[in-house]
């Protein structure tokens, strides 16, 4: 089974304008994510998919693989989706955040082994929540798991509601997992879901996963004990270099 990292990278962001080329300790972010990426044995390559001269001139300066997309994309899926459809060799994809800079290997390696079982169509991770703050987090979406590892819902509040208890004991009563954006496809089923138009709960939530769940796609889940931090902000970022 051939499988393809690709990570995602813009220049453009409202929050943190130039991101991806932002110096991390002597490296680039965007070098930092392709670097710890390519660690990971369980991929066969690892690209770089930007719409942004400057990224694809900074990559191929390190000599990292990289590819110019289109700048109409609206997410990282449609990014990765058009790079898939240019290497028709690989059987799966693996979309890594590009705002990770420090993302474990084991995080990627775990996601592609989801990918050993034939019906497994879509996946992610999850980690359990041990935090009332991470709880109520609205920036840290919530999974809902079924018996078959599967998702069957996301959303940015605490679900389940624990009926009859308050809301600062729920994780007395229940596991409660969060989401951890990092996403492989088979490539056939990305290039499906990449054309679905935006759905109800995608648009109410602001989370695209659910547009997937919402046509009847599956989405495997894995859990991981490897606490993830992404760089969003300018602020994000000085957390970061004073750990």
């Amino acid at each position: 089974m051939q499988i393809l990292g690709i990570i995602p990278a813009r220049y453009t962001s409202t929050r943190f304008p130039g991101k991806p080329l932002v110096d991390i300790s002597g490296k680039s972010m965007i070098q930092r994510v392709y670097e710890q990426a390519k660690k990971c044995r369980g991929l066969s390559e690892v690209i770089v998919a930007t719409d942004d001269k400057r990224i694809y001139d900074h990559v191929v300066g390190f000599r990292g693989m990289v590819v110019l997309t289109s700048p109409d994309h609206q997410s990282g899926t449609d990014r990765c989706a058009e790079v898939a459809l240019k290497h028709p060799e690989y059987d799966v994809v693996i979309n890594i955040q590009g705002d990770e800079p420090y993302i474990d290997p084991a995080q990627i390696s775990k996601l592609a082994g989801c990918f050993n079982d034939p019906g497994t169509q879509i996946a992610t991770l999850v980690k359990k929540i041990t935090t009332q703050q991470e709880l109520l987090n609205p920036n840290a979406p919530k999974v809902l798991i079924n018996n078959l590892s599967e998702a069957i819902y996301f959303s940015r509040s605490p679900l389940p509601h624990i009926r009859g208890q308050e809301q600062q004991n729920w994780l007395q009563h229940y596991t409660y997992f969060k989401h951890i954006g990092i996403y492989g496809y088979r490539a056939n089923i990305l290039q499906q879901i990449t054309k679905l138009p935006v759905s109800p709960l995608e648009k109410a939530e602001s989370l695209e996963q659910l547009r997937w769940i919402e046509n009847g796609y599956r989405i495997t889940v894995a859990e991981t004990e490897f606490e993830t931090f992404a760089v969003d902000t300018p602020e994000d970022l000085k957390k970061l270099l004073d750990r």
